[in-house]
């Protein structure tokens, strides 16, 4: 199932189009009246991704929809199992109705109704609403070997099945929010993805792409004399359940340490996620080189941020050797990472 979020506006604007001729088709002699104004009726319920005038009755979470039916200009509310909503005053007429079924619908003993209530009247129709697609916030441990177990975080994992690179991967157990799965055989370097009934959602970061998760992989890591943080909250990481967190001085750094790795075949670049408390401003320092220059410089805010770099981007490195963040406003910031590791495309 595709997750449709925006609707392109050629194929809105075609649909409409469609509608509109199919509405100089329709007569009004059967419509209920309410003094001189005709109260709304609903005939049926189109997907708004497609130029297919096909009916459905089943619809799911935070994809848009048309409503067809008669006296629709004045609408006021549009309701899923109770919950109302949005849609799109713009791109309505008096016979149809684009909406977005809110994500919050309610998909389990609901009562499975659609309701639009314009000035005039309340119009109710049979729709069940299906649960969103699934979302994979994270897994981990990333550098999970093959025939190991890993944990999938994210939500709404209702009877899923989970690939690895397209590879079905074997489930021990799920819950709504959570996924324990062993991973097959060739899973390095591939991504995971669980799929639902509803849609699908791939995780960005690949298995076996780790520097740094929830612990650093050998050779990498930060000593201790930085003054950092390993923050235990899986509610607030960006990826697994601990991130580093370290308040920086003006013009101050976090360094890691001097290794080596010249093993990069397979690998495009580096990715790493970062935030701050408030705005702020860091400068990535590769193999030692970048202090006090701004070409990789990074505007941080409160939400976490994925910063993807080519080897093109790092000059075509033959070889890692220290990875390192300088603080660029000047003043003290609270800076976070998480999720160091390897891109794979």
């Amino acid at each position: 199932m595709k997750i449709i979020k925006n609707v392109r506006l050629g194929v809105a604007a075609a649909i409409v189009m469609l509608l509109g001729i199919t509405a100089v088709s329709c007569t009004d002699s059967d419509e209920k009246v309410i003094g001189e104004v005709a109260s709304p009726e609903i005939e049926n319920v189109l997907v708004a991704d497609t130029l297919d005038i096909v009916p459905v009755t089943i619809g799911y979470a935070n994809n848009m929809y048309i409503i067809r039916g008669k006296a629709f200009a004045t609408t006021q509310k549009v309701y899923f199992n109770d919950v109302e909503s949005y849609f799109n005053p713009a791109l309505g007429t008096d016979t149809s109705i684009f909406v977005t079924i809110d994500v919050n619908t309610p998909y389990e003993n609901a009562p499975n109704k659609l309701r639009v209530v314009t000035k005039y009247g309340v119009a109710e129709y049979d729709f069940v609403v299906a649960p969103p697609a699934p979302s994979v916030h994270s897994f981990n441990p990333i550098n999970t070997a093959d025939g190991g177990e890993i944990t999938i975080y994210g939500s709404f994992f209702l009877d899923p099945v989970v690939t690895v690179g397209g590879t079905p991967a074997e489930i021990v157990s799920s819950s709504l929010t959570e996924i324990h799965a062993i991973l097959p055989v060739g899973s390095q370097l591939k991504k995971v993805e669980v799929t639902t009934i509803s849609g699908s959602s791939e995780y960005g970061t690949a298995v076996g792409t780790a520097i740094y998760d929830d612990v650093f992989y050998s050779p990498w890591d930060i000593e201790s004399w930085n003054n950092h943080e390993y923050v235990n909250n899986h509610a607030l990481a960006a990826q697994g359940n601990v991130y580093i967190k370290k308040s920086i001085d003006g013009w101050g750094n976090i360094q890691g340490n001097w290794g080596w790795n010249d093993q990069l075949s397979g690998y495009t670049g580096i990715h790493f996620f970062v935030r701050s408390d408030d705005e702020g401003k860091l400068v990535w320092i590769f193999n030692g080189n970048g202090w006090g220059d701004s070409t990789h410089v990074i505007n941080t805010t409160p939400q976490w941020q994925e910063v993807r770099l080519s080897w093109a981007d790092l000059g075509n490195p033959a070889a890692i050797q220290n990875l390192s963040f300088q603080e660029f406003t000047g003043s003290t910031h609270v800076y976070y990472l998480d999720n160091i590791g390897y891109t794979v495309d």
